[in-house]
């Protein structure tokens, strides 16, 4: 199956400043990519390449099997962008700024009936589609802005940011409407925010001064955060040369007189025996937890590595 897009070595200078440097990687059908950065990272310059708006310095990219800059028109028919900021026209209604957008993406007039129709359904804009734009919430406007980008029904859905300035219940009806877009497309979202990689992406990328340093799935990336250490309360002082010994276990951090933190090899959990003796010996167990690194924890341990690299 050929990849949806293919991008190789992208490299963007703006004068003597690279801000994106030699940036690859592949989407599938079915994928949802959470491309994450800092603001300044070079999220949204990688954006703007991949959806033809600013020429690479250097690199290729092929949507759909079509190169970018050898067959524009042809990569372009593939593809659907909400920028950071939604391009609408606020005078309009919904139904008014859909059906200009159809215009501009080449949908005969008697298909333009059934992808605005189709393209409300999805985004939950049907009870509003006679409504000036202006008169929509924050969170209507950027349905309408995911509306206009898959009118055409394209094989790449490209999202830069699109959850900025909504509030909670925006926010996940936005991450609900992107995890079914992922389902028959293949969608990019670009954030800076940790949490929207972990509730809506099938994969992450972490991209950090124009370079790419994490590039995993979130299944590898739930991996990485399981640190190998469980938290261990107990009501008497357990004794520590006694657990010590209990195979897979690396070493034992005393916090206090009943309070533990075990540390451990993650392919042999002994939390188990760790239990089992710790009853067995009359300690009484209060407390067994395992601890994880949050997302922000891997973030920042990754840029600072690359910056101290």
């Amino acid at each position: 199956m050929t990849p949806l897009i293919e991008a190789e070595h992208l490299t963007r200078y703006y004068d003597k400043n690279c801000a994106v440097k030699d940036v690859s990687f592949i989407l599938g059908k079915g994928e949802v990519l959470g491309f994450l950065g800092a603001n300044g990272a070079g999220k949204t310059t990688t954006m703007q390449m991949l959806c033809g708006n600013l020429a690479p310095s250097a690199g290729q990219i092929k949507i759909n099997g079509f190169d970018l800059l050898d067959q524009p028109k042809a990569a372009k028919l593939n593809l659907g962008y909400l920028p950071d900021t939604p391009p609408l026209y606020k005078e309009l209604t919904v139904q008014e700024f859909l059906l200009y957008c159809c215009a501009l993406h080449g949908i005969t007039k008697a298909s333009r009936a059934g992808a605005i129709k189709t393209a409300q359904e999805r985004c939950g804009l049907t009870k509003v589609t006679d409504r000036l734009i202006a008169n929509l919430s924050k969170g209507f406007q950027q349905r309408v802005g995911i509306a206009q980008a898959i009118l055409h029904n394209p094989e790449v859905i490209v999202l830069d940011e699109p959850t900025v300035g909504l509030d909670p219940i925006q926010i996940r009806e936005i991450r609900t409407l992107i995890r079914e877009l992922g389902q028959d497309h293949g969608v990019i979202l670009s954030t800076h925010i940790l949490t929207e990689v972990q509730e809506s992406c099938s994969h992450v990328q972490i991209i950090h001064q124009g370079q790419l340093i994490f590039n995993e799935t979130i299944a590898g990336l739930n991996r990485q955060m399981n640190t190998g250490t469980l938290q261990i309360s107990t009501r008497l002082a357990p004794d520590i040369n006694c657990l010590s010994a209990l195979p897979g276990i690396s070493s034992i951090e005393q916090i206090s007189a009943n309070q533990l933190k075990v540390h451990h090899s993650i392919t042999a959990n002994p939390a188990e025996q760790l239990a089992e003796t710790i009853i067995a010996c009359g300690w009484g167990l209060q407390e067994l937890t395992p601890i994880k690194r949050s997302m922000e924890d891997i973030f920042i341990s990754l840029t600072k590595d690359h910056l101290d690299a």
